[in-house]
């Protein structure tokens, strides 16, 4: 198997998940972002180019508001700005969605990408899903993202619920998951991270639940 050419992307590891509106609540949102950090520096050493992302809104908007200190990056991720291959601003939950990064990404010849940051039920889930249609392989690094309760109209679910469901549901069909010291293990070996399939997991699903 031919050795994935990875770029690392951070998704909004902004303080508006720390000290803003929409707090991290599983997993520990300090455990998750010493994840995240120990990835970029992993990146770094290993020589994968790293992204940083993040989410940016008109003035006076209620989050990611432009210029704002909960638009920030978190300390642990802005200590690498500078050393950043890109920094990209988005406004859609995509990072792919009217952002230059899927063409960076086919100029630097990545054909993986290792995705960390928040959230899970939003623009981590979003991201992976659009990755499929550009042909990009994914990785998500469960123990370096987050989720939030969540309760509306239709239900609610709390922040564990919505983590574990939803990585379930990406290594089914759209990503590689595994916690950041496996993907460590990877990048030394040079190897890809080994996910499921939708029916692989269907099969398991109709034997053990």
């Amino acid at each position: 198997m031919t050795a994935p050419h990875r770029a690392l992307i951070v998704i909004d590891a902004q303080q508006e998940y720390f000290d803003g509106l929409l707090p991290i609540q599983h997993p520990d949102r300090e455990r998750s972002i010493t994840r995240i950090a120990a990835a970029i520096e992993t990146a770094e050493a290993a020589g994968i180019p790293v992204v940083l992302v993040q989410h940016e809104l008109p003035e006076g908007a209620p989050v990611f508001a432009a210029g704002s200190s909960s638009g920030a990056n978190h300390p642990e991720v802005a200590a690498h700005e500078e050393r950043a291959a890109l920094r990209v601003t988005k406004q859609f939950s995509s990072v792919f969605a009217g952002t230059e990064l899927e063409s960076w990404l086919r100029e630097h010849g990545i054909d993986t990408v290792t995705l960390v940051g928040y959230m899970n039920n939003n623009c981590v889930l979003a991201s992976a899903a659009g990755a499929e249609p550009l042909g990009f392989a994914v990785e998500v690094l469960s123990d370096a993202t987050g989720a939030i309760d969540i309760v509306n109209d239709a239900g609610g679910a709390s922040a564990r619920q919505v983590h574990e469901t939803l990585m379930a549901v990406l290594n089914s069909s759209w990503a590689a998951v595994a916690e950041t010291a496996a993907w460590v293990a990877a990048v030394d070996s040079g190897e890809a991270l080994a996910g499921s399939d939708l029916v692989t997991s269907a099969a398991q699903g109709r034997s053990t639940l």
